[in-house]
């Protein structure tokens, strides 16, 4: 991998888990400071809440997803070349795909959490 593809790899990370983090304090910070000044029934319907709950949700399942694939990409090709010089690296090379894959499955957590404290 070049030392461009790591730089532009670890700003992916970055931006990816600066998603996350917003997102999980946009879930816990938000509907708790709703439910101090308008009380438990409003803040179920408060459209304010509602809409920057959908934003969050979406920039978390979408920024990941975005990120996850640019991963699997980054460490397919990797992968691809690993193996054509020494096939005995296979239950390696997955191990590694799996955990660029797992990127998205963190963000769509994410997005259903937030959804769910809606």
């Amino acid at each position: 991998m070049k030392a461009g593809q790591k730089t532009a790899t670890a700003i992916l990370f970055v931006v990816a888990t600066t998603v996350a983090i917003a997102a999980a304090w946009t879930m816990i910070v938000m509907p708790a400071g709703a439910q101090t000044h308008a009380g438990p029934a409003a803040a179920a319907a408060d459209p304010e809440l509602l809409r920057w709950a959908f934003i969050s949700a979406a920039l978390a399942a979408g920024l990941s997803t975005l990120a996850a694939g640019y991963a699997v990409a980054v460490v397919g090709s990797a992968a691809v070349g690993a193996l054509a010089e020494k096939p005995e690296l296979l239950g390696r090379v997955l191990i590694f795909v799996g955990l660029a894959e797992g990127i998205a499955i963190y963000g769509l957590i994410v997005a259903i959490l937030i959804l769910n404290r809606a």
